[in-house]
């Protein structure tokens, strides 16, 4: 990264962490990597080692225990541990979803319950929404939540829920009523019973990350469990995804990309062709050109939406901007990097083929390309849906000036 975004966006205790963040990477997780790619098994030690250096916490208001250094510190250490394992960067970015809805929605005593261990590592949250058969249509699930007394009783299936296996407590969205007010949202404990596991399903990548599915069958939990009022479960799904998921993605995309470059580059520098390296021709270096263009403007695509993000500005259609680019230029990326490697990119040995696969799989969450486009269009046509950064940065400005 140049000093001159340094300047703009990071200031020195971004770049120690960022220090901090790449050297665990490149120390712990590393030699880890083969093994996940091999065994397609879940790092549930790893996820733990990760998760206890407090990186969870990134957003957790320092009085919760966490480390108060906004949506930039955590795009920096999502990024950084995605540029070594986006396994491990995908597991950093689930949780981050976890503690969106507990920060948004949860009472004091919720935060004062769930926040301290989550920020010390010591619980992982998730965030369950999406059902088998209405895919990303969220007012088409069929997830229920009946009140029983104190109590409500949850029936469901949610599925691509990332940190399944590895998670605590399970943010969930089911049904209490019809239409998009009769959505509400819970905090479901991972032991509770009547929760269950399905065994993981294999993945094209992403291998060391758990991307699965919980049910629920007559699970009783209590109401303080709860996350805000009844009918307020769409609002905890799509403000989730749009302040956290879309950024979150991003940062995981960045560090592929990032990685990508560099061992594309490092491929160049050491081949040679016709009596010289093969970064001297003419074509090939036109393609890092373009690669190296991608990553600067991607990256500032990224930076700059959460720093308005941290800022209280609204920002959502830079954030889905961000991940629009970010995703797509990762796989640009990878493809030109199979491109100049060749057959080679092909072998495992040059991690090329697992930066693509990796890269297809935070294409569709938190929205796909075109969904990105979609509200990126309706941004030029002057559709005003509101903005959740908008809506969230005002309470916190309003709760912070003691007026509530």
């Amino acid at each position: 990264m140049s000093a001159l975004m340094n300047q703009v966006f990071t200031n020195d205790r971004h770049e120690a962490v960022r220090e901090e963040v790449r050297a665990f990477a490149e120390q712990q997780v590393l030699p880890r990597v083969a093994r996940m790619e091999d065994t397609r098994e879940v790092d549930h030690e790893l996820s733990t080692a990760i998760a206890r250096r407090g990186w969870i916490g990134a957003t957790i208001p320092v009085e919760y225990g966490g480390m108060e250094l906004g949506h930039l510190g955590k795009t920096i250490i999502i990024e950084e541990l995605a540029r070594v394992s986006a396994a491990m960067g995908a597991m950093v970015q689930a949780s981050q979803l976890g503690v969106a809805k507990i920060l948004h929605f949860g009472t004091e005593a919720q935060r004062r319950r769930w926040l301290p261990p989550i920020a010390t590592g010591h619980c992982l949250p998730t965030i369950a929404v999406t059902e088998p058969e209405s895919g990303g249509h969220v007012l088409g699930m069929s997830g229920s939540a009946v009140r029983d007394g104190d109590h409500y009783v949850l029936n469901g299936r949610k599925v691509f829920v990332g940190n399944s296996h590895v998670g605590h407590v399970h943010g969930v969205v089911v049904r209490t009523g019809p239409g998009s007010k009769g959505l509400s949202a819970f905090l479901v404990e991972y032991d509770r019973p009547g929760v269950r596991l399905e065994p993981l399903a294999p993945t094209m990548g992403l291998h060391g990350f758990s991307f699965g599915e919980i049910v629920m069958e007559n699970c009783r939990i209590p109401v303080e469990n709860r996350l805000g009022h009844e009918g307020e479960g769409l609002d905890v799904a799509y403000s989730s995804s749009t302040l956290y998921g879309r950024p979150n993605l991003t940062a995981v995309a960045l560090g592929i990309q990032q990685a990508i470059v560099e061992d594309t580059v490092a491929y160049c520098q050491q081949r040679r062709l016709y009596d010289a390296p093969i970064h001297e021709i003419s074509s090939i270096k036109v393609r890092l050109g373009d690669m190296q263009s991608r990553l600067m403007t991607a990256r500032l695509a990224a930076y700059h939406a959460v720093y308005l993000l941290d800022q209280g500005l609204p920002c959502d259609t830079e954030l889905m901007n961000a991940k629009l680019i970010n995703v797509e230029y990762a796989i640009d990326s990878a493809r030109a990097a199979m491109d100049i490697i060749g057959a080679r990119g092909l072998q495992t040995r040059y991690r090329i083929e697992r930066y693509l696969r990796d890269a297809y799989h935070v294409l569709a969450p938190a929205g796909t390309a075109d969904i990105q486009r979609l509200r990126l269009a309706e941004a030029a046509l002057n559709v005003d849906r509101g903005q959740w950064s908008a809506r969230f940065s005002k309470e916190v400005r309003v709760r912070d000036s003691g007026l509530v």
